[in-house]
């Protein structure tokens, strides 16, 4: 075979191998698995989805749709460089100031500060920012809940921080583990480490969930975190179950009666002010400008009642419909 005619042969054989289809890659296994947990929706109960790419780590399944969705997009939400989604479906920031605390929710028998922290961003002239922890206050009981320092990220240690009016709680490990100090008020592990439902009956629900500042996120933010610290913080989402009209703080003023956002919308960043108005001296303290908090139950048929309210929001948190 001459030489010219091995050479066109191996052309015409490249040719036919670059012409074959080429399998497709596997497409990429997203975040934790999650799974429906109510009974009351028997074809999706226990059914199991992954986390969306939007929200690897942090979704749950909307049971009557089976479909999992990012729990920091929905009504209620704290996340974030504080990433808030009010009770009308608009998100905001609020980034306060590091090594500060600032009133969230006040309202008669309800009183939630948040203390952040931060670093400094030099070409913002704004501290970046994060909620640590929250100061809860009921009747006349406190609850606290936060995030421990620490430098290098392992989800399997659990670095969750909770005391109950003073004493230090121990919450046993593992998904489903509950704590209950008084009648009305449970503690309980939503996963193995890191994550926790606190519920004080007739009055609130809070899901908490540790999490760190990644490399990632800092390169793609430029937050500037090191080794040293990961600024390991909680991604919050509220359920109100009984509040008045005049209900206050920075994310409780959008549950309000006569509530008007004072967010510019139309901006890719809606950023909310006032930490003057929010500021409170100790994440104890209600001293804040909007305190609202007497530590007595509310028994007024005007209450708003929350908790019987269906609300979903579009991914990026900017409108909701509610059906009660």
């Amino acid at each position: 075979m001459s030489r010219l005619l091995l050479i066109a042969l191996v052309l015409v054989m490249v040719a036919v191998a670059e012409a074959q289809p080429r399998a497709r890659p596997p497409s990429p296994a997203y975040g934790r698995r999650v799974r429906c947990k109510s009974r009351e929706y028997p074809s999706c109960y226990y059914v199991e989805h992954r986390c969306p790419s939007t929200c690897p780590h942090q979704c749950v399944v909307d049971c009557e749709t089976c479909r999992p969705v990012c729990e920091c997009n929905k009504p209620g939400s704290v996340c974030q460089d504080p990433r808030f989604v009010g009770a009308d479906g608009i998100t905001f920031y609020f980034h306060g100031k590091k090594n500060k605390d600032f009133c969230i929710v006040s309202d008669t028998n309800l009183h939630i500060n948040a203390h952040f922290i931060g670093k400094r961003n030099p070409n913002m002239g704004r501290d970046f920012t994060w909620v640590q922890s929250l100061g809860i206050l009921f009747d006349n009981h406190k609850i606290f809940i936060g995030a421990k320092k620490t430098s290098t990220w392992d989800n399997s240690i659990d670095r969750l921080d909770l005391s109950y009016d003073d004493q230090s709680i121990d919450l046993a490990g593992g998904e489903g583990a509950t704590w209950k100090p008084a009648t009305g008020v449970t503690i309980t592990r939503s996963r193995d480490t890191n994550s926790v439902v606190i519920e004080v009956s007739r009055n609130f629900q809070i899901k908490a969930t540790v999490v760190p500042i990644t490399a990632e996120d800092s390169k793609i933010h430029k937050y500037g975190v090191t080794d040293e610290d990961c600024f390991a913080h909680l991604d919050l989402g509220f359920k109100f179950y009984s509040l008045s009209g005049e209900v206050n703080g920075v994310l409780g003023q959008t549950y309000g009666s006569g509530y008007v956002s004072r967010v510019k919308m139309g901006v890719d960043m809606p950023v909310l002010g006032g930490k003057k108005e929010f500021a409170t001296s100790s994440l104890f303290a209600t001293d804040c400008a909007v305190a609202r908090f007497n530590g007595t139950r509310l028994s007024s048929s005007k209450d708003f009642q929350y908790v019987n309210l269906k609300c979903g929001s579009g991914l990026d948190g900017r409108g909701v419909v509610c059906k009660r």
